[in-house]
C-alpha cells in the first residue's frame, strides 16, 4: 500500500508496484462480430470452417450421438467440395477472401474512421464466430490495448438463438479464461429500429430507380430456421415479420408487393416457410415476370446473398419462365449500411463513450 501512495500513476495506467506486470487501462472497445468465412476455398479450409460452424449446438441441436455420425461420416466427406466451389464464384480474388470478410472488415475501418475524433478512447475491432479472426483473439487484443469495457455487436438485426447467442456464448467463455474481464455490453436486435427500416427502405427506392421497369413483387429473404426452434422459442421469425411490415409502411406497398419468404434450410427437418427457392419458382409459373430479392437479415453480402440469391434463385425465375430478376444488395459498408452501424453503436455506448 506505501507504493500506491507513493507514486501518483498517470492517466490510463496501473501505478508502479515491484513485480506487477504493466497493465492498460480506460479504453473502451466496440467489436463487431460476424457469422464468419473459410480461409480459402479448398477442402481442408472448407472442412475446419464447416466442422467449427456444424458442431455448435446453437446450430444443430440434435443430440451429438444423432448427429455426429452423420457429421463426420457424411456431411464433411462431401460438403467441403461442394461448398469450396460455390464459394469460387463469389471469392474476392484480389483480397483472397470471401466478400464477407472484405465487407466486415471495411465496416470496421469506417466506424473506427468516423469515431476516431470525436471519441479518442474507443478502439474498433472485428471477428468472426467461426473461423478467423476469432472472438477470443479480438477480445485479448482490445484488453491489450486497455480497453476495460467492450461492447460486442453481434452483426445480426433478428434475434435467433443460432446467430446472435452463439456469439454471445463465445464471448463469455473467452471472458471464463480472463483473469481481469472487461465490463462487458451485447448489443440487443434492432430488427424495428427506425434508423435500419429507412435504411432498408431507402436501398430498394435506389436499387428500383435504376431499373426500366419496377418489379411485380419484392421478396425480403431471410436466413430460416427449424420450425422446432420457433417452437421452442426462438423470437426469430417474429422479428423478421415486424421488419419487413415496417418496411412496407415506410414504403407504402401492400402485402402482395412485399412478401417474407425463408431460405438456406439444412437437413431433413422442416423449416420456417415460404421457402424462397419454392417461391420464387411458383411465381415465375403463375405468370409474373419481374421480381426483386433482398436479404434483410444479413448486414454483408456473403455466399447465402451472392451465390444462393442472386445466382441460384435468378437462374429458377428464369428457367421457370420469369424475364427479370433483380438483386437488391444488402446494406455493406455503404452510406446508409455505416449509418445504421453507427446510430447502433452510437446508442449502446451511451454512458461510457
Amino acid at each position: 500500500m506505501e507504493a500506491l501512495e507513493k507514486e501518483r500513476p498517470a492517466e490510463g495506467q496501473i501505478p508502479h508496484v515491484k513485480d506487477h506486470p504493466p497493465v492498460k487501462f480506460g479504453q473502451v472497445g466496440v467489436l463487431l462480430v460476424n457469422l464468419g468465412t473459410p480461409d480459402g476455398t479448398s477442402y481442408w479450409p472448407m472442412r475446419r470452417y464447416l466442422a467449427e460452424f456444424l458442431t455448435d449446438k446453437r446450430v444443430i441441436e440434435w443430440p451429438k450421438l444423432l448427429w455426429y455420425p452423420i457429421l463426420y461420416g457424411i456431411v464433411l466427406s462431401k460438403r467441403p467440395q461442394k461448398s469450396g466451389k460455390a464459394y469460387e464464384e463469389i471469392w474476392n480474388k484480389e483480397l483472397d477472401e470471401s466478400p464477407l470478410r472484405t465487407i466486415t472488415r471495411s465496416q470496421s475501418d469506417q466506424l473506427a474512421e468516423s469515431f476516431g475524433k470525436e471519441f479518442p478512447n474507443v478502439v474498433v475491432d472485428w471477428a468472426m464466430r467461426y473461423g478467423n479472426p476469432s472472438i477470443k483473439s479480438r477480445l485479448a487484443n482490445l484488453k491489450e490495448q486497455g480497453c476495460d469495457r467492450i461492447l460486442v455487436f453481434p452483426l445480426y438485426p433478428q434475434y435467433a438463438a443460432s446467430t446472435t447467442a452463439t456469439v454471445n456464448d463465445e464471448v463469455f467463455r473467452a471472458l471464463m479464461e480472463m483473469r481481469w474481464q472487461p465490463a462487458i455490453r451485447t448489443v440487443p436486435p434492432y430488427h424495428d429500429d427506425e434508423t435500419y427500416v429507412d435504411a432498408l427502405a431507402e436501398s430498394v427506392k435506389r436499387k428500383l430507380s435504376e431499373l426500366e421497369h419496377e418489379p411485380d413483387v419484392v421478396l425480403t429473404s431471410y436466413h430460416g430456421i427449424p420450425q422446432s426452434y420457433f417452437k421452442k422459442g426462438d423470437p426469430y421469425h417474429c422479428h423478421c415479420m415486424k421488419t419487413t411490415r415496417l418496411m412496407r409502411e415506410k414504403l407504402g406497398w401492400d402485402k402482395d408487393k412485399l412478401r417474407v419468404t425463408f431460405q438456406s434450410r439444412f437437413g431433413p427437418e422442416e423449416w420456417l416457410q415460404p421457402y424462397t427457392d419454392k417461391t420464387v419458382e411458383k411465381l415465375a409459373q403463375d405468370g409474373v415476370k419481374r421480381i426483386a430479392v433482398m436479404e434483410p437479415g444479413f448486414v454483408s453480402d456473403c455466399l447465402e446473398t451472392l451465390e444462393e440469391i442472386a445466382g441460384e434463385a435468378a437462374e429458377i425465375f428464369e428457367e421457370n419462365g420469369g424475364e427479370e430478376f433483380t438483386h437488391i444488395p444488402c446494406l455493406n459498408d455503404s452510406d446508409l449500411g455505416m449509418k445504421v452501424i453507427e446510430t447502433v453503436v452510437r446508442r449502446e455506448l451511451q454512458g461510457w463513450a
